[in-house]
């Protein structure tokens, strides 16, 4: 009977672990659908697979803030908020791979790549360049603030790296060796050189403290402040007035 039961448990364990490895991208990525709204300008950038699509705000500005969101989130809808709170920056909401009417399919390689080509084609046009992002978003932004002369960077909910966060979902598997998209924030902060604000959300229940703290610690002494948004949740935190407030007042408004 004992043979038995240990049998069943190594059968339901090892069931599982290749469930986790064939749909870890499924449960890491959550795209949206093509938002057709007509009242903000949509600008399309070429990519290898075809396009991204990218919401414009105020391109006029010399100053531009490019945001990436969390991995279910549609970023039409922080548009309002942005012209509300930045009035003085141009503003570009990323479509991930994928996501919102954007080509391709993600994958935190495609993510990086992206992110960079982003960055380059508006340096272009801007003289300054400041990167928000936010839970998933956070790891693009930080990977993008380690390899290009970003202005200012904001993470909000962040975490230090997606395979530390799975190892504390998972702690009987090996997902050292199953993850394939990593974003390890913790090792490119390092590298990062612009001022950062990392926002938490105090009652976060996808993103244990700790891995937004291990995050700040990796930055340089000084570089990094951290703040916490009292009586927000991990989904709720861009609808308090302070977040707003918080992020104006660190990009200089």
């Amino acid at each position: 009977m004992l043979l038995w039961a240990i049998k069943i448990g190594l059968l339901v364990y090892i069931g599982f672990g290749v469930l986790l490895y064939v749909m870890q991208r499924s449960m890491m990525y959550m795209p949206v659908g093509e938002n057709l709204a007509e009242n903000v300008p949509v600008e399309r950038l070429a990519i290898d697979e075809g396009s991204l699509k990218l919401w414009v705000l105020a391109p006029e500005h010399e100053h531009a803030v490019i945001y990436f969101g969390g991995n279910a989130e549609d970023v039409y809808w922080n548009a309002p908020d942005f012209r509300t709170s930045l009035p003085q920056h141009a503003v570009y909401l990323v479509n991930y791979r994928g996501y919102g009417g954007s080509s391709g399919s993600p994958s935190e390689a495609a993510f990086f790549a992206d992110a960079l080509q982003i960055f380059d084609t508006l340096r272009e046009r801007h003289k300054k360049i400041s990167v928000i992002g936010r839970s998933l978003g956070s790891g693009v932004a930080t990977y993008l603030a380690s390899q290009r002369p970003v202005e200012h960077l904001v993470l909000v909910t962040p975490h230090d790296s997606a395979l530390a966060v799975a190892r504390r979902l998972y702690p009987v598997y090996p997902v050292g060796l199953m993850l394939k998209d990593r974003y390890e924030s913790a090792r490119y902060a390092a590298e990062v050189r612009a001022p950062t604000l990392l926002l938490i959300a105090e009652h976060d229940r996808m993103i244990a403290r700790e891995h937004s703290v291990n995050l700040w610690q990796a930055f340089a002494d000084g570089q990094a402040e951290q703040i916490v948004i009292d009586g927000a949740g991990h989904n709720d935190i861009s609808g308090r007035a302070r977040y707003w407030d918080e992020i104006a007042g660190f990009l200089g408004l």
